[in-house]
């Protein structure tokens, strides 16, 4: 039971590990804010959440409420943190309105009264440059 207990706890390390890894890389390589995004919260939530598994399996059971207490902090963090960000990052235009397929959003602000800022056709030429 041992040999099997740590094989599957070294998977699961070394998987939660790629996904730090591929998020890691992901925000280095994705040229867009929403790219980067989903890089930064869905690969490095579920690579916590991998290792924090192979964590609890591998521990004493005494250790298990410390791991789920972490575990729901990252899930109940990451989505508001990446929330924040896109909205701060298309408030501040650093999001191409242009690409997106439904912008909600816009709708939304326009129906409350809230006006956004316009990009002027040099700041789009000059973050096309970067």
């Amino acid at each position: 039971m041992t040999a099997a207990r740590d094989t599957i706890t070294a998977v699961l390390f070394l998987a939660g590990a790629t996904f730090c890894l591929l998020g890691a890389l992901g925000l280095l390589r994705f040229p867009d804010t929403a790219s980067r995004l989903h890089a930064a919260a869905k690969a490095q939530t579920l690579g916590l959440l991998l290792i924090l598994v192979a964590a609890a399996a591998h521990m004493p059971p005494r250790h298990a409420p410390v791991l789920l207490l972490v575990a729901l902090f990252q899930l109940l963090t990451a989505p508001i943190t990446s929330q924040i960000i896109g909205r701060t990052a298309y408030r501040t235009n650093a999001i191409d309105r242009d690409v997106l397929f439904r912008d909600e959003l816009a709708d939304r602000l326009a129906r409350d009264g809230i006006p956004l800022p316009e990009r002027n056709r040099s700041e789009r030429d000059e973050d096309a440059e970067r």
